[in-house]
């Protein structure tokens, strides 16, 4: 008898799909938060790639005409090989971080099978697809809410008031830092430091949470230490910024450190933060700061670029013709030129394309949210702050500043100190430091891949600087251990070395040229009275 397969009636199947039209609801609104939130990670990775290409393509349209035919042929094949490394890597990349988000989602699914199969129900399979429809919206639209929610906690907002204005120059602003914590008072003798943050990545990360106590700037104005940091000013307004150079940037940093030692009877500790930390150590070495610096700290600051595994690689393989800034340079309305921020920014990312790529930043947010057991998914403010630095702290640059950093990663320090640029005509030579006497403190970070240890700690080969490792990234001393109750706070001495962070530097600097200024001072004459 041929076997006869019996169609299920109509009630029954618009009962099925009753049942579960929630599920199939929720399916498709997963989808399509999905599809939105993966297309915005594409749209924000190739908004820089059209404007790389436009640069490009108008600095070709005349180098075509003009060079080699050979050459240029020899340059593009070159240049195609290179995009395929990069295409290579960012699809490993893709598949590694898809990967493990897999990973994730299948504990989850299985679970949720299981326990289908093992009562008879399919409300944890229900349950399991509402999850999805969470995270999926999560990331497509309450994670975004959250970046911009963080804005009025991120950063100094100097247009509170609440860090005073000190003085300024045709290109900087000089502001004082005040407590946080209202029971300290800036000791008005202290010894004074002056931060020096990076150019392209702006000041606000310095200032990364200040509410929640995770400053770098307020961990020193919070133990009564004189901060003061100095600010660019609108590049896109400030002609004077635009034209700056090297000399400016000297002058500048003179201005201000007479200013503060004007106001606290002491000379400056000067403290730069990644390229603030090399364009710093270019002022001190130029000479332009005799008598008004007299200790210096660096963190994360690229003092040889060459040395760099991943940014100076990365230049190496590009083709020589396009190891180039004119490819990354924007021209104003008023015709001065500057390097482009956001630009540089993605160079960053092609760089770290294995990690950097929208797919893996997308999967990489998802697993941030995938790992939280509950179905409240939360956005820390950590993760909101960091991603609106990230988002939106991308300033363009002076060209002739930028020079400074690009020769940095393409020429090395020579054998005997001199740094392969110059001021006022004067070669910068780290045995200037060894003159002076000047004690250093170099922080790094154990997992930066931005600026790697044998990037920041290159002067080692000619001064006898003091070194403290933190754990973690880039940004993990003025995010993570900015805090101090962390285990790496910067007043303290950590790990196995015991490491010094920058604050305690400071403050011991302080204290032993206050005892030395005590010890100098004449003790009053003794009174001997007359025998009765």
């Amino acid at each position: 008898m041929p076997y006869q397969f019996n169609l299920p009636e109509l009630s029954e199947l618009q009962e099925c799909v009753g049942k579960n039209m929630e599920a199939i609801q929720a399916t498709q609104a997963a989808l399509q938060h999905r599809l939105t939130s993966f297309s915005r990670y594409a749209t924000d990775f190739f908004i820089p790639y059209i404007i790389a290409s436009s640069y490009f393509w108008e600095i070709e349209k005349d180098r075509l005409v003009q060079k080699d035919p050979v050459e240029t042929a020899k340059a593009y094949m070159d240049l195609l090989f290179f995009n395929m490394d990069l295409f290579n890597r960012g699809f490993d990349g893709y598949l590694k971080n898809a990967g493990k988000a897999a990973d994730i989602e299948m504990e989850h699914l299985f679970a949720a099978l299981f326990d289908a199969f093992e009562m008879a129900d399919s409300k944890s399979v229900k349950a399991y697809i509402r999850r999805q429809e969470k995270l999926m919206e999560m990331i497509n639209s309450g994670y975004p809410d959250a970046i911009e929610a963080i804005e009025p906690e991120y950063g100094f907002h100097f247009e509170r008031g609440t860090n005073p204005k000190v003085a300024e120059t045709d290109r900087f602003l000089l502001y004082q830092i005040m407590p946080t914590d209202k029971d300290v008072t800036v000791r008005k003798n202290g010894k004074p430091i002056l931060i020096i943050p990076p150019y392209v990545l702006g000041a606000n990360i310095l200032a990364f949470l200040p509410g929640e106590n995770r400053s770098y700037a307020h961990s020193f104005a919070n133990k009564g230490i004189p901060t003061y940091i100095r600010i660019l000013k609108d590049i896109a307004t400030t002609e004077a910024l635009q034209a700056m150079t090297g000399d400016d940037d000297a002058t500048d940093t003179r201005i201000f450190c007479e200013k503060i030692q004007t106001l606290h009877g002491r000379p400056v500790t000067l403290n730069g933060y990644c390229q603030g930390g090399y364009s710093g150590l270019c002022d001190l070495l130029s000479g332009e700061l005799d008598g008004l610096v007299d200790a210096f700290i660096t963190c994360v600051a690229p003092m040889d670029g060459t040395r760099s595994r991943g940014l100076a690689d990365f230049l190496k393989k590009l083709p020589t013709r396009f190891n180039d800034l004119a490819y990354g340079t924007k021209t104003l309305p008023n015709g001065n030129q500057v390097a482009d921020g956001k630009l540089m920014g993605w160079v960053y990312k092609l760089k770290s394309i294995d990690t950097e790529s929208p797919v893996s930043t997308f999967y990489r947010d998802l697993m941030m949210f995938s790992r939280q057991k509950s179905d409240k998914l939360k956005v820390g403010k950590t993760a909101a702050a960091l991603n609106y630095w990230l988002n939106n702290e991308r300033f363009d640059l002076p060209l002739k500043i930028t020079e400074m950093s690009f020769a940095s990663y393409n020429t090395p320090i020579t054998a005997d100190g001199t740094l392969p640029i110059s001021l006022f005509g004067r070669k910068l030579n780290f045995n200037y430091i060894k003159e002076k006497k000047i004690p250093w403190l170099i922080c790094y970070g154990e997992s930066d891949d931005l600026v790697e240890k044998e990037t920041a700690l290159a002067p080692l080969d000619w001064v006898d600087a003091e070194v403290s490792a933190f754990p973690k990234g880039h940004v993990a001393i003025a995010t993570s251990w900015s805090h101090p109750e962390s285990d790496y706070a910067l007043d303290t001495r950590f790990g196995e070395k015991k490491y010094r962070g920058p604050v305690l530097f400071q403050m011991d600097l302080e204290a032993e040229q206050d005892k030395a200024a005590q010890a100098k001072k004449p003790s009053a004459p003794r009174i001997q009275r007359r025998g009765k």
